[in-house]
């Protein structure tokens, strides 16, 4: 993750570079926390009929890896055998900014915060063994944080009727959406709001945007 996009499909020369480069994210750490945070990731496939086709599924990020498990047989499925290039992205919505910061604003004072990871790369089903085991393992470690759960195994019916897809990044670009691109005073103004409003995930996004209560 995070690696140079010189020559790749998101090469800013062939024309997918982020436009709002204030808020981009490059280090790969952040990138990666990102990813391990979030627990529902959508999937682009390219349908037989030409249209996109976006599904959510659960995953896992695996050595740098994204797996999911599936039914053996779907349209997702079909898709990917026929054209192994997918989209895959996740985000974390953070606070959303109501028209109690700015009443006079109307529209154009709402927003929301977030983080966000684009991926392009190709898609794989994973063959049994010892890969489809580790994916699969790590995927009930992921959402069952804590549980001390029975490991899968490969004589468990549950293995044998599922499948394990794999996606190998070709990319990877990442947006943290946090008012960067306005005047300090405003900022300040913006995370004291929310701080004072506290809300779910007010505190967050203010200690995201490099705020706290004694700040």
């Amino acid at each position: 993750m995070g690696e140079s996009n010189e020559g790749s499909p998101c090469d800013p020369k062939k024309g997918f570079g982020m436009r709002r480069k204030h808020s981009e994210v490059k280090e790969p750490e952040k990138i990666t926390e990102i990813l391990s945070k979030s627990l529902v990731g959508r999937l682009a496939t390219f349908g037989a009929d030409g249209f996109p086709y976006i599904t959510p599924v659960n995953y896992v990020l695996l050595d740098g890896n994204i797996y999911f498990h599936s039914a053996p047989e779907g349209e997702k499925l079909e898709n990917m055998r026929r054209d192994s290039r997918v989209c895959f992205q996740v985000d974390i919505p953070l606070a959303y900014l109501d028209l109690g910061f700015d009443p006079a604003g109307a529209v154009c004072s709402l927003h929301q915060f977030y983080h966000c990871v684009i991926v392009r790369g190709n898609a794989r089903e994973v063959p049994p063994g010892p890969l489809k085991l580790a994916a699969l393992n790590a995927l009930v470690a992921k959402h069952e944080p804590g549980v001390a759960f029975t490991p899968v195994t490969e004589d468990m019916p549950s293995y044998r009727a599922c499948a394990v897809v794999e996606i190998t990044p070709v990319c990877v670009s990442c947006k943290s959406d946090l008012a960067q691109n306005k005047p300090q005073e405003q900022r300040s103004r913006i995370a004291a709001y929310l701080l004072r409003r506290n809300r779910p995930g007010d505190r967050e996004t203010a200690a995201a945007m490099g705020f706290s209560p004694e700040s």
